[in-house]
């Protein structure tokens, strides 16, 4: 008898602890659908129709290696990104990267702003009012350090954002029209070249990769929990971009329904929820899916630069590293926040603001994939390295995302 349901127990277990590791990869795929990813989908769908739904799905693949590659890193050398760059190429190459890290998490904070700013538009609240609460609400959860409890609030409140996947069902779009446009690519054409720069780099943010290893590595993760954190990342790249196109076919299927608009607001998106979900509730479904994605990002890219910043700096990785013996980083992440969101209180246009942090994040993806590549192949054990086809793969495919990111990006300064 106790044999019997012991053996019955086992399988329970195996699920049970597969799921308990799951985590960092879900959520920084979470964090990805920002409104960063949100406000540059919605203006594709709006200028391009389904154009750009084509990349998009096409850049799955490759979001799943980069994230798989942090995880095998955080599981197998039990370092965190940072600390690995440092202890592989030396505190140069380090200080090197946490750089292009914070340039990223301070894009990150203006994103984050731009949302919190366009929802408080939508609703005729000041910048005066929304960007200080904002500001405030980030930095008490840095001081308190109270990140795991905030995460989970803005996970809830930011899944209503799904609410773009019953908009692009249910507004039926045209299987031929969509076909059209899909193989109608107009690379001549350098405004859409711009926009699929900011798609690329709203999909691939560096301090992703940070956080992931870092969490992983913070967990103190075994080979064991390998298979289940592909999973997990996996699992998170597949949702994160059929959202992101959800997001882009809903706009397209409604605002974008009688020809080229170009967005001019952040609150001009929730006009595409209107259809499935009425005039009362499509602005505080889209301002709760808004907000709730603008905080779990804010959180997650802070995070990732104090876990950057403290491993290159030679602290303790965790976020128990943030004592008050480290009062510089303190007052560096204050000035960052302050800063981002003086930023968007300047800047009257959110939605091109937020375009253009994009296009950084495409400029700084070689950089990522640089040192992810390299530490893959020299700092993994042997039986876990990347190497053979699947090396080259990665390579020719980030190769061929990098290219279009800098010269789309570049397209538009000329």
């Amino acid at each position: 008898m106790s044999t019997k349901t012991s053996s019955q127990q086992k399988p329970l277990t195996a699920h049970l602890r597969f799921l308990t590791v799951w985590g960092p990869g879900l959520l920084v795929m979470l964090a990805d659908s920002d409104a960063g990813n949100v406000v540059t989908a919605a203006q594709a769908g709006a200028q391009w129709g389904y154009r750009l739904l084509s990349l998009l799905l096409l850049l799955i693949p490759l979001l799943y290696m980069v994230q798989e590659l942090a995880v095998r890193l955080g599981i197998f050398t039990g370092r965190g990104h940072g600390e690995l760059i440092r202890d592989c190429f030396g505190p140069r190459w380090a200080w090197l990267a946490v750089s292009g890290l914070a340039v990223a998490a301070i894009g990150s904070l203006i994103t984050e702003f731009t949302g919190i700013a366009g929802i408080g538009d939508l609703y005729g609240i000041s910048r005066v009012l929304t960007l200080p609460i904002a500001v405030g609400a980030l930095l008490a959860v840095v001081l308190t350090r109270s990140y795991r409890r905030i995460e989970r609030a803005a996970v809830l409140i930011g899944l209503f954002e799904l609410a773009f996947f019953a908009v692009a069902w249910s507004a039926h779009p045209d299987p031929a029209m969509v076909w059209r446009e899909v193989v109608d690519i107009p690379l001549g054409n350098r405004r859409f070249l711009y926009l699929a720069a900011a798609l690329v780099g709203a999909v691939f943010n560096p301090w992703m990769v940070f956080y992931q290893q870092s969490a992983v590595a913070d967990k103190k993760l075994t080979a064991d929990a390998y298979k289940s954190e592909r999973w997990d990342t996996a699992f998170g790249a597949v949702l994160t971009q059929l959202l992101t196109a959800a997001v882009l076919v809903a706009v397209a299927s409604t605002l974008g329904r009688n020809g080229t608009v170009v967005l001019n607001s952040v609150g001009e998106i929730s006009e595409a929820l209107k259809p499935l979900l009425g005039t009362a509730m499509a602005r505080p479904v889209f301002s709760a899916g808004v907000l709730g994605a603008s905080m779990v990002a804010a959180i997650v890219s802070s995070l990732a630069l104090a876990w950057g910043v403290g491993e290159v700096a030679g602290f303790q990785r965790s976020t128990e590293c943030l004592h008050h013996d480290t009062p510089w980083f303190y007052g560096v992440y204050v000035a960052c926040v302050i800063g981002s969101a003086g930023v968007v209180w300047l800047v009257p246009d959110l939605v091109d603001l937020n375009i253009a942090v994009q296009v950084l994040n495409a400029f700084l993806l070689p950089l990522v994939i640089g040192f992810l590549v390299t530490l893959s192949v020299k700092a993994l054990p042997e039986t876990h390295r990347l190497r053979g086809w699947y090396l080259w793969v990665v390579v020719g495919v980030s190769s061929l995302v990098c290219a279009l990111g800098l010269v789309g990006g570049l397209s538009g300064f000329y």
